[in-house]
């Protein structure tokens, strides 16, 4: 993260020991220790939400292109129904017509005797 080598670092123990001295040393080894605890925590919190966030947006994204996709298809479909309701209104009035044409029309029933009442 920081590229400090092995000399480095001990150039930096050898400093802070004859700054601080042996009594002051170890307070603030911990004391750096929870600084650098805490900001590993706080840097691995933003970016597991920034993560999480690019996630959302991803999915947020994928979802409108197939909602896209989806009314594109619906839309493609509905004109494919039209044409071919547009296609067989010929056959189904060709059909109606010889319906007509073969069945025969209202019946007359022929006069029959009259029937003399009593």
């Amino acid at each position: 993260m920081f590229d400090i080598g092995f000399s480095e670092l001990f150039l930096v123990a050898v400093v802070a020991l004859i700054v601080l001295g042996p009594e002051r040393l170890p307070r603030a080894a911990r004391f750096a220790g929870l600084w650098v605890r805490r900001a590993k925590a706080q840097w691995y919190s933003v970016k597991s939400e920034l993560e999480r966030e690019l996630a959302d947006e991803e999915l947020k994204r994928s979802l409108q292109a197939t909602r896209a996709e989806l009314h594109a298809a619906q839309a493609q479909l509905h004109e494919s129904g039209q044409a071919l309701q547009r296609g067989f209104e010929p056959v189904r009035q060709a059909a109606d017509d010889a319906a007509r044409a073969a069945s025969p029309g209202p019946q007359r029933t022929p006069p029959g005797p009259e029937d003399p009442g009593p």
